[in-house]
This record gives C-alpha cells, sequence and structure tokens, in this order.
C-alpha cells in the first residue's frame, strides 16, 4: 500500500499551534478548559492527559501535577493514586472502546529511553487490538489514527464518568462563576 487515506487528520494539519510556554504537563492542568487541554479525568495528585499525538485511539498519560523526573522522588500518596489513576485509565479504556489488550509504561531517562518530555514524569496507557497497527510506528516511522482525537475524548470522558471512583463537581455559582475553574470538563476521582 502506497497511500493510507486519513481524510480526517486535516484537522491536526491544519490546527493552529498551540504556544505552550514551559512544561506542558503544567501549564495544561491550568489552562481553565479541560476540555480543550484534553484533561479525561483528574484525582487530588493526578490526571489522565489524552496524548495529542496518540499510537492508537485512546492512548492516555497518567501524569502526576508534580513537576518531577525520578519516581522515587513522589510522595506515597501521589505513587499510590498514580496507580489506581491508571488502573481507572485501563478500565474506562475497556468500557469505551474493548481494547484487545493495554500496553502502560514510562519512558524514565529522557530520549534515550524514547521520551520527549524527561524532567516530568507520566505513564503512557495504550489501548491495543488484535491486528492494529504494532509494527507501524517502529518500522516505518507512520502512525495510523483510526479516529480523531476529540471524539476519542468524548467516548472515553464518559467511560470515566461511569466508573464508581468518579464524583460529581458541583457547578460554581455566584461571584466564583467567572473564576478559572481548571476542573471543568473533567472527571474527578477519589480513591
Amino acid at each position: 500500500m502506497n497511500q493510507i487515506y486519513a481524510p480526517w487528520r486535516i484537522e491536526w494539519v491544519e490546527r493552529d499551534r498551540d504556544p505552550i510556554d514551559g512544561c506542558p504537563f503544567c501549564v495544561l492542568p491550568e489552562r481553565g478548559d479541560d476540555v480543550d487541554a484534553r484533561i479525561v479525568a483528574r484525582g487530588e495528585h493526578n490526571f489522565v492527559l489524552l496524548n495529542n499525538a496518540p499510537y492508537n485511539p485512546g492512548h492516555a498519560m497518567v501524569i502526576p501535577y508534580d513537576h518531577v523526573a525520578e519516581w522515587g522522588a513522589l510522595a506515597d500518596d501521589v505513587m499510590l493514586e498514580h496507580g489506581r489513576l491508571k488502573a481507572a485509565t485501563i478500565a474506562a479504556l475497556e468500557g469505551s472502546s474493548g481494547p484487545d489488550g493495554v500496553n502502560t509504561g514510562m519512558n524514565l531517562g529522557g530520549s534515550a529511553a524514547g521520551g520527549s518530555i524527561d524532567d516530568h514524569i507520566h505513564t503512557h496507557v495504550i489501548p491495543r487490538w488484535d491486528g492494529d497497527t504494532n509494527f507501524m510506528p517502529v518500522v516505518s516511522d507512520t502512525t495510523v489514527i483510526v479516529e480523531a482525537v476529540d471524539r476519542t475524548y468524548e467516548h472515553l470522558h464518559a467511560a470515566f464518568g461511569d466508573l464508581e471512583a468518579a464524583v460529581t463537581v458541583p457547578p460554581i455559582e455566584g461571584d466564583d462563576a467567572d473564576a478559572a475553574d481548571h476542573t471543568a470538563g473533567a472527571v474527578r476521582l477519589s480513591f
């Protein structure tokens, strides 16, 4: 096959470039619009962000709010919630898209480990299907995206909302309604 027809990718090609000044994992949670930032769920110490250049639809990352480069630098409660949020992400993926398997992992050590953001640890959670594009990104430097990231956000967000750990956050009213509510849109999880 010489061509892969993917007309939905034009939205990605023509998108406005996002001028993030600093660490995206620190900037995005403070933006004020979790839907636009593609944050699908939040815990007290960690959040779940859809990967903007996914290997597969639903490729998410569990990220601590703390900007640290080493796993051992996190407090015990942050590590525990990180693990629970990873499990919740797997459950949400299973509920939203029914993958045949899931890859999880961390790129510790910067570019030597395959990571592009090496000073803010994060765990990748990637749904996999039998016969999917396993070899394409590695062998031919080609990423096949079968679903737009915005659509993935919608059904993964709904699946997080169905989890037992999901809590309802009341809307802000009165004088505080104009204040930046950085949790607007994300599903809040409590473990």
